[in-house]
């Protein structure tokens, strides 16, 4: 079946909006732009304000069944669909507000449109501003969707529930394993600020022969050749060499060796999110610029997966997290990182340790591939669904 192509501005309904501040008495939950998580595309969280303290942006009136649409940063397709727990929570103007009239628009079948490949390139060409690219809420209610019957939205968004919800269950179970490995960490060595602490206090310096970061000067951007890694490409505990620019050989061949890290060594986001940490594995060379900071382990006293565990332990990450500087970036500055306080524990202990890791990493491999092939599954279905295949 051939669909047609309908403006979302035709298929939804104003969104209310109100001031806190002049209207408001007493509290309100607000979800702002870092309330949805990107990856799984639903309000992880909000905040309680009082209403004579609200934020600016502290404006748009939620309902059950909204769909929002993130308008900074479009490439990161920041969008959810409020549930009952959020309905009647306070959105950030920096959102789009899609309330789809119910006689025309199925509200899961229009969060599964912009969770679509499409609609984000749609989204990344209408947007403006170098270096906070956003798009109006006009250009999102402008853009088109391929519209179905209403009875076939709603079965075609079943389809696509079905398979998201097996890779919900799949990122569940790494989620679960991740959890499994924090306690293993927390069970062997202690809280880390705690005088029950396994081992001696140190400065976080004192596990290192080296804190450094990475290079300063543009690169090439090449599409091929020597992957050059960014803070969005380390991830909690893994690398993601999925969406990276690459240097060539005579441009990597010119970078000190503070940018070339070795397999081992254990890399630290420095801008933006800051302190997810992964060690690096042996994939060949790579390099890495200024957002990501170096740590070289001192071998003869501690091991990478142990400094890795250590600095992704939810008591290190918290401290971490209140250590960036900066209002709208947030930034680690490596001179605070080398006085953090560490724990050294007994090298035969960190051994035992990274022996569970390793079986617990293996596992998460087979996890990961088996998400890799069920994201492969729900892409291609997303694709035929919008293209009129999944039709009855």
């Amino acid at each position: 079946m051939r669909l047609s192509a309908r403006s979302i501005g035709d298929l939804v309904d104003k969104c209310q909006t109100w001031n806190p501040k002049t209207s408001g008495a007493g509290s309100f939950d607000y979800v702002d732009l870092s309330s949805v998580n990107n990856d799984t595309k639903c309000i992880v969280s909000f905040e309680r304000h009082e209403c004579s303290d609200a934020p600016s942006r502290a404006r748009q009136l939620m309902e059950a069944g909204d769909v929002l649409v993130a308008t900074v940063r479009p490439n990161l397709n920041g969008v959810a669909l409020v549930d009952e727990a959020h309905h009647g929570m306070t959105a950030s103007t920096g959102y789009c507000v899609l309330r789809p009239n119910r006689d025309k628009l199925d509200s899961r079948f229009l969060f599964h449109w912009v969770k679509t490949d499409t609609f984000v390139q749609r989204m990344v060409d209408v947007a403006t501003g170098a270096n906070y690219p956003a798009v109006s809420d006009a250009k999102v209610k402008a853009s088109t969707l391929p519209l179905p019957p209403l009875g076939e939205q709603k079965r075609i968004a079943g389809i696509l529930d079905a398979a998201d919800a097996l890779r919900a269950k799949r990122r569940k179970s790494l989620a679960q394993l991740d959890t499994l490995l924090q306690s293993t960490f927390l069970d062997m060595f202690g809280d880390p600020f705690s005088e029950e602490a396994f081992g001696s206090h140190v400065p976080f310096s004192e596990l290192t022969e080296r804190i450094t970061y990475g290079f300063t000067s543009p690169m090439s951007h090449l599409e091929a050749g020597i992957p050059i890694l960014t803070a969005k490409n380390i991830l909690d505990g893994c690398l993601d060499l999925d969406n990276v620019h690459y240097a060539d050989q005579g441009e990597f061949d010119a970078l000190t060796l503070k940018s070339k890290p070795d397999p081992g060594d254990v890399l630290i986001t420095k801008d933006g999110s800051i302190g997810r940490c992964a060690v690096v594995p042996d994939i060949g060379p790579i390099c890495i610029n200024q957002s990501v900071t170096l740590v070289i382990p001192n071998r003869s006293v501690v091991i990478s997966e142990y400094v890795s565990a250590y600095v992704r332990s939810v008591p290190v990450q918290q401290r971490i997290k209140r250590m960036g500087k900066g209002n709208a970036l947030k930034h680690l500055q490596i001179t605070e990182l080398a006085k953090f306080p560490a724990v050294l524990p007994p090298l035969d202990l960190q051994h035992r340790f990274a022996t569970v890791v390793e079986l617990v990493e293996q596992q998460k491999a087979r996890q990961r591939a088996h998400l890799a092939e069920l994201d492969t599954l729900f892409a291609s279905l997303q694709q035929r669904a919008f293209n009129g295949e999944l039709s009855a």
